[in-house]
């Protein structure tokens, strides 16, 4: 190919069509929405176990196991980083061999894994100050606390695969493996689905069954990431597992931390912000407690859903921005929104529609079931309350925008306790829903905040100022 070929290709208008959008969300958005199905399943399940404290620890043990794991999720965001760029440079080399294409993306793989491991191990070995400490800080009640601890002691045998899940999802999805994601996720799901029946209903292992069966499923999802791993980089069972001395130096190891400081700190923050809406939650009796666990798996499920256009809108904005094409970058922060929304509208429709149905589903227990319905259009209205936040999420990302994504994460920590806390002790559980929208509201405030001055600066350069 001539030089002028290349340029030419290199330039090529970046394709900003709906249905381009659409393209790149709908298997990111397939894929997302296998992942919340374990912590549905498993609350469906003890739901219909007629026992309100098992039903709000299980509310405490997810919200425990969230806290721990997702502070680890920058597994997910380094590999599919490192992973992008790795194929990018492979790409301008065309004279390579099968072995050596694959070494740079494996060698990626490894070292997520093996920190993964590490961390896992880590958090195995303190499992008991952990689980003790941790229910502790979220004021459990001793029956709903016993339960939390029931489950905990078996799901902990599985943090290890839960965040070499995270490496694998981010190295799958760097190079644009999006299918692979939605086989490993759905082959989990419906594996969970399958184990956990049979250990509650067959062995009568009760919550001990919810989580051995959610446990099985994600070593088994680890097996299954393998194989995929494998036959994507058409190597050998012993070429994946044989390490390159070369590519574990100390530099590389750590570049996994600091390629995502400032999102680990945004993560933490988040996280620490709903483990405060499940303490307040807590503090507040298990019947609120476990009608909020149930109503709560709404906002879960609609994030990982929107989180599909939100995939889009980085990805976009990012190429955009990688070229300096303002113009076209602000045609993409207003054509994801525009598809963004649609698709909360869509979701908020959904909602409306089917949750009676749902909470039908996920609970026998009459107290759960009312008060659940009565609070349900705070639920309902998750999707477009939300729906700003996780849209320009997308966007920063797309930007690189680390240091904006850390203050807008600081600031919104410095606001959101003391307004929730206040919330609270006026209206306790309406208050505790205004919490929560408000953590969703604030969000998209700030971050448009941000995004506004530099529209009217005119330079959105200043939101990069590592570039």
């Amino acid at each position: 190919m001539s030089a002028n070929s290349s340029t030419s290709n290199a330039m090529l208008p970046i394709d900003t069509s709906y249905k381009r959008i659409i393209a790149i969300a709908l298997p990111v958005l397939l894929a997302n929405l296998a992942m919340p199905l374990q912590s549905v399943i498993d609350t469906a399940i003890v739901g219909n176990m007629n026992d309100t404290a098992k039903l709000a620890g299980m509310g405490l043990a997810i919200q425990l196991l969230s806290l721990l794991l997702v502070s680890f999720n920058f597994l997910q965001y380094a590999s599919s980083g490192l992973s992008a760029q790795a194929l990018g440079q492979l790409a301008n080399n065309t004279d390579r061999t099968t072995a050596t294409s694959a070494t740079p993306l494996l060698s990626i793989l490894q070292r997520a894994l093996l920190l993964a491991f590490i961390i896992g191990a880590i958090l195995l070995l303190a499992k008991p100050w952990l689980i003790d400490y941790g229910l502790q800080a979220l004021s459990a009640n001793p029956e709903s606390g016993r339960a939390a601890k029931a489950y905990l002691d078996v799901r902990f045998w599985g943090v290890i695969a839960e965040l070499m899940n995270f490496a694998f999802i981010g190295w799958f999805a760097g190079q644009g493996k999006t299918r692979y994601m939605l086989y490993q996720q759905g082959f989990i799901a419906v594996l969970n689905i399958i184990l956990t029946l049979f250990f509650v209903f067959v062995m009568q292992m009760g919550l001990a069954g919810v989580a051995l069966g959610t446990t099985i499923a994600f070593w088994l999802g680890v097996l299954l990431a393998l194989w995929l791993s494998r036959h994507h980089l058409k190597i050998s069972w012993s070429a994946l597992f044989r390490a390159d001395s070369q590519h574990f130096t100390k530099e590389k190891m750590l570049r996994l931390f600091s390629l995502n400081k400032d999102i680990f700190v945004r993560t933490l923050i988040l996280t620490l912000s709903f483990a405060w809406i499940t303490r307040l939650s807590a503090q507040s009796g298990d019947v609120i407690l476990a009608a909020n666990a149930i109503l709560l798996q709404v906002l879960s499920i609609s994030a990982f859903a929107l989180d599909g256009v939100a995939v889009s809108a980085e990805t976009l904005s990012g190429q955009a921005a990688g070229r300096r094409d303002w113009p076209r970058f602000r045609l993409i922060v207003k054509r994801t929104g525009v598809v963004s929304y649609a698709l909360a509208i869509m979701l908020s429709a959904i909602w409306w529609l089917a949750m009676p149905t749902y909470l039908d589903f996920m609970t026998n227990i009459d107290p759960v079931f009312a008060l659940a319905y009565e609070y349900h259009w705070y639920a309902v209205l998750l999707p477009l309350v939300g729906v700003g936040a996780y849209w320009l999420d997308g966007i920063f990302f797309g930007l690189t925008a680390g240091n904006v994504i850390r203050n807008a994460a600081l600031i919104l920590a410095v606001v959101f306790f003391p307004l929730s806390w206040l919330l609270y002790q006026q209206w306790d559980m309406t208050g505790i829903w205004l919490s929560v929208w408000c953590l969703l509201l604030l969000r998209l405030i700030i971050l448009s905040g941000f995004l506004y001055r530099a529209h009217l600066s005119g330079s959105y350069e200043m939101l990069q100022p590592e570039a």
